[in-house]
């Protein structure tokens, strides 16, 4: 392995790691503290949310390792737009409809910037082809040329992405955790003589590290809350490594297998209620959690356990994505999905009110913040 992805990756670490350590000295002064008791927690309140500082790391150790060419810079932008926006939201909480414009205008930003995908590969053979349909615009003496199935697919692929990793985040730990998973899956696939891409190695070590720097301050119980600043910045980086140079969507659709499939079953529920898909917080009549690793909890798993439940699916995905080929990721695909679908993974009313005998960490008292 390259000593420079050494250097890059523990620099990366290191200063997460020291950022972490600002926000518990600064944020209190700051007044930037979460509130527990808006979510019936019985503890003081931590620092809430460090995701902004999460965003700088990259920002700063991008400018160092990585050549600043147009895509990098429309990341950096685009990144910078999304976590701002979300750290307004995580303070005063912004309608949904304003978070979901500024996150189309961040996938714009993205796509005019040069990142996008002009094939998907089939998982039975031979390619998807986007980049069918051009359109010129004239600026100037300058000609601009929209590849509109590409620029409509990169729009909706960052935004599921985003709100994917941001759904997620009903549990310290969680995100972070899983972004540690899939970067590193992504930085060894990049590595690999079959890819070969060294600005997406480089860019996934050192999401990676920051995302490790801060699973060490936000696993349960946490120190700090990255919030959905921090939720939406890893969202938006491990969809961009995905489409930043080639189309690696299969794969990284298998790296957040877990992540995704949880949303798109979140999303089906909500249909099926005859609920708006972005507004959360749902329960029945029996307190029945939709999201995977909340009816963890309310089986009387603790919250490690739970994560550590999650991280092995998302591991299990990530071993998937790296080894198997094109047809043998969906049957794995469909294998790992089997938990999200099966009535039995709900627990039953007789098995709820013995959990909220039998557990003292029953998800009614453990809730967090912005947890969807």
């Amino acid at each position: 392995m390259n000593t420079t992805y050494l250097i890059a990756g523990l620099s990366s670490l290191m200063l997460t790691i020291a950022a972490m350590f600002f926000a518990k000295g600064v944020f209190p002064k700051l007044g930037l503290m979460d509130r527990p008791h808006k979510y019936g927690l019985n503890r003081k309140p931590i620092p809430y949310p460090v995701g902004i500082l999460l965003y700088l790391v990259f920002l700063l150790l991008s400018l160092v390792f990585l050549e600043p060419t147009a895509k990098l810079i429309g990341l950096l932008l685009g990144a910078g737009l999304l976590v701002a926006i979300s750290f307004v939201d995580d303070r005063i909480d912004l309608p949904p409809w304003l978070r979901l414009c500024v996150q189309a205008l961040v996938a714009i930003i993205l796509v005019l910037s040069g990142i996008g995908i002009e094939t998907i590969t089939n998982p039975f053979g031979g390619y998807l082809a986007l980049n069918e349909i051009n359109l010129t615009f004239n600026w100037g003496d300058a000609a601009y040329t929209l590849v509109l199935f590409s620029a409509l697919f990169t729009v909706l692929w960052i935004v599921l992405l985003v709100n994917t990793m941001n759904w997620l985040d009903g549990i310290p730990g969680l995100v972070s955790g899983i972004s540690v998973l899939g970067s590193l899956t992504l930085f060894f696939l990049s590595i690999s003589d079959l890819v070969n891409q060294p600005e997406i190695a480089m860019m996934a070590i050192l999401v990676a590290m920051i995302a490790l720097g801060a699973w060490l301050f936000d696993f349960f119980p946490p120190k700090v809350i990255i919030g959905d600043s921090g939720s939406m910045f890893f969202g938006l980086m491990l969809a961009s490594l995905a489409i930043f140079s080639g189309g690696k969507i299969a794969t990284t659709f298998l790296i957040l297998g877990f992540a995704i499939l949880d949303a798109l079953y979140v999303i089906i529920y909500r249909l099926f209620k005859r609920r708006a898909p972005w507004k959360g917080g749902e329960w029945d009549k029996y307190r029945k959690a939709v999201h995977l690793h909340h009816r963890l909890l309310q089986f009387g798993f603790s919250e490690r356990q739970a994560l550590l439940v999650v991280y092995f699916l998302s591991g299990l995905f990530g071993v998937i994505a790296l080894f198997f080929g094109h047809a043998r990721k969906i049957h794995g695909y469909c294998l790992c999905g089997h938990p999200f679908f099966d009535h039995r993974t709900y627990p039953s009313r007789k098995t709820l009110e013995k959990t909220r005998v039998k557990s003292p960490l029953f998800i009614v008292n453990r809730m967090v913040p912005h947890q969807q």
